[in-house]
């Protein structure tokens, strides 16, 4: 397992890979906080919800959470771009038959499948990292400039910052496990990147919008509320236990389809 990991992150440092991925997420951290402090700052408060993100309300801002709440607010956006990247890297290995020669070498499939996976919450940890560096960074200056009182945000920040990047990780990792999986079926990283976007930016706001209740267990609400700590639609232990359960289910959909899939076509 160990060399298959070794491989898998030799694949996902090559040009360009590692540099769209991470550009993405400096960008989305940067965007995501530019947007929340101006917006509340001309009009006094945020909208509940946007497309792809969920944003705090001002009093919250201005707590000791709203140092690191950009991070959890655009939590739908990472999950997109760590979504297709585990895709890309899934897919590809089908699109040029990389799987053949990697099963050749390789017998025991699974151990490829588990490389993978290691490799990309690896590089994920690393984009997650990144993100909450940029948002640090960012957020003080564009919430000074909007008039924001920020004295809590000096109040054990180390705890809000750790427990943002666990929250937030966490949630990738899930949304990563469902690139993976979608890629893995379809053999198509643009089928995996389509169902993922359009689900976060359509999909799930449709059919929330046409049922009132009952649809906590949509992977755009669990995860939402998995990075945010738990929120008042979903407690944390809840959101939690689902993400968890459709990590499993996923991973398990995928050692399934990795395993006893014919690649010799």
């Amino acid at each position: 397992m160990i060399a298959a990991t070794r491989s898998e992150l030799t694949r996902l440092n090559r040009k360009g890979m590692l540099a769209a991925w991470f550009g993405l997420t400096a960008l989305f951290a940067v965007i995501i906080n530019l947007v929340m402090f101006s917006f509340a700052a001309d009009s006094g408060e945020l909208p509940a919800q946007g497309p792809g993100v969920a944003f705090p309300d001002v009093a919250t801002m201005e707590t000791g959470q709203g140092l690191v709440a950009g991070l959890s607010t655009a939590a739908s956006m990472f999950g997109v771009v760590t979504l297709s990247f585990w895709a890309i890297a899934t897919a590809t290995d089908y699109s040029t038959g990389l799987i053949r020669l990697l099963a050749s070498a390789q017998p025991r499939r699974w151990t490829l499948l588990a490389g993978k996976v290691a490799a990309l919450m690896a590089v994920t940890a690393a984009a997650t990292t990144l993100a909450l560096i940029v948002n640090v960074g960012v957020a003080p200056v564009t919430a000074e400039g909007a008039g924001f009182d920020v004295t809590a945000w000096r109040d054990n920040p180390a705890s809000e910052i750790l427990t943002a990047w666990v929250d937030v990780y966490a949630s990738l990792l899930v949304w990563g496990v469902i690139g993976l999986v979608i890629a893995l079926v379809t053999r198509s990283a643009a089928v995996a990147i389509s169902i993922g976007a359009g689900w976060v930016l359509l999909v799930e706001g449709i059919i929330s919008a046409a049922f009132d209740s009952g649809l906590d267990w949509l992977p755009g609400v669990v995860l939402t509320a998995l990075a945010q700590g738990g929120n008042d639609t979903l407690p944390y232990a809840e959101a939690a236990a689902l993400g968890a359960g459709y990590a499993i289910i996923g991973l398990g959909v995928a050692l399934a389809v990795t395993t006893r899939r014919d690649i010799t076509d």
